[in-house]
């Protein structure tokens, strides 16, 4: 399966020729922070499948709440964040669905997870199905 996405002003594109392997939404301080909004909706890819297709995304680094490195890769043009990768998902990538051009990646994108759970706002109703975490996915649930 062949996913291609962008950002705002298309010009960062990404692929994706891997398959989903989790489906998440997180409600962390960073992604609310890089998303805008209140919380961020992932897929996590295979790295092994994933490229750039044009432009070279701006990226940033810092330490996570768990003590590792997560990079955030986005458009230095429209300052879309693409994707995020870090020592907690190896060698795999964490797309923002929102810049996948196939409306059915996005519609296929219902959360199995929700992360940080405990730090969803409060006119936020949990995913009905979806699992809770207090963290991350090897977090204790919520």
């Amino acid at each position: 399966m062949s996913n291609e996405g962008g950002c705002f002003c298309g010009a960062v594109r990404i692929r994706s020729t891997g398959e989903v392997q989790a489906k998440a939404l997180c409600h962390c301080t960073d992604c609310r922070k890089i998303s805008g909004s209140t919380y961020s909706t992932n897929i996590i890819v295979p790295g092994d499948g994933f490229s750039v297709l044009k432009g070279k995304p701006k990226e940033i680094s810092k330490k996570a709440d768990s003590g590792k490195s997560i990079t955030s890769y986005f458009c230095g043009d429209c300052g879309s964040t693409l994707w995020r990768q870090g020592e907690t998902f190896g060698d795999a990538r964490i797309l923002k669905v929102g810049v996948m051009d196939d409306q059915s990646v996005i519609e296929g994108a219902t959360p199995a997870v929700e992360l940080f759970a405990k730090e969803r706002v409060g006119w936020v109703s949990p995913v009905n199905g979806a699992g809770q975490k207090t963290g991350m996915p090897d977090s204790a649930d919520a």
